[in-house]
């Protein structure tokens, strides 16, 4: 189960259900896929595809929603 988070900019951010427990988000979109941890502080933990330039644009929009993605997380996985 991967549910979505939201979507944005043609990039969608979800969860994997069965995975590690460190807060992160995992972005797929024509471009490739990535994933960014969340805490303490964002961050690029992996990616597959997106140049330098479409990765930047991608942790900027986690930034910015970094709260919606923590209130998601709590909501989907229990309290961090």
């Amino acid at each position: 189960m991967s549910p979505s988070v939201f979507r944005e900019k043609g990039y969608r951010f979800y969860f994997l259900s069965n995975e590690e427990t460190k807060m992160h988000v995992h972005v797929t979109s024509e471009y490739g896929e990535a994933k960014f941890w969340i805490l303490p502080m964002v961050s690029l933990a992996e990616s597959h595809g997106p140049n330098p330039h479409r990765l930047l644009e991608i942790q900027k929009i986690v930034e910015v929603r970094k709260n919606e993605i923590v209130k998601a997380w709590q909501e989907h996985f229990g309290q961090y």
